[in-house]
């Protein structure tokens, strides 16, 4: 498992520099970084609409708790998902903690 996935989400972030969040995305599976470089995304995919809205219900559920939350694109069988932190105008490492998390909960 990520070691992110064992952090929690923080309110005094910073926005990271071009180089952590690169080396913060390679340590996640199948995210990649936005062409504007102010979020990761990744779509993922299920064998049906139930299993798709049990996704994003454990997702909001982490959203929650982590209180940071994606923008969500919902489907029949997929399900993209795209963090930015919004108030620092970009990357944070609250998306990457939060995306290693829904990596984990695939996983699983």
């Amino acid at each position: 498992m990520n070691e992110l996935a064992g952090k929690h989400c923080r309110s005094d972030v910073s926005p990271l520099s071009e180089g952590d969040a690169k080396q913060l995305l390679a340590s996640l599976d199948d995210w990649t970084q936005g062409s504007d470089g102010k979020q990761i995304q990744r779509e993922f995919h299920f064998k049906n609409y139930y299993q798709t809205i049990a996704f994003v219900n454990a997702l909001a559920w982490i959203a929650h708790r982590e209180d940071h939350h994606p923008d969500l694109g919902v489907h029949y069988n997929k399900c993209s998902v795209r963090f930015s932190t919004h108030s620092v105008g970009g990357l944070s490492e609250n998306d990457f903690i939060c995306a290693a998390k829904l990596d984990a909960l695939i996983q699983n």
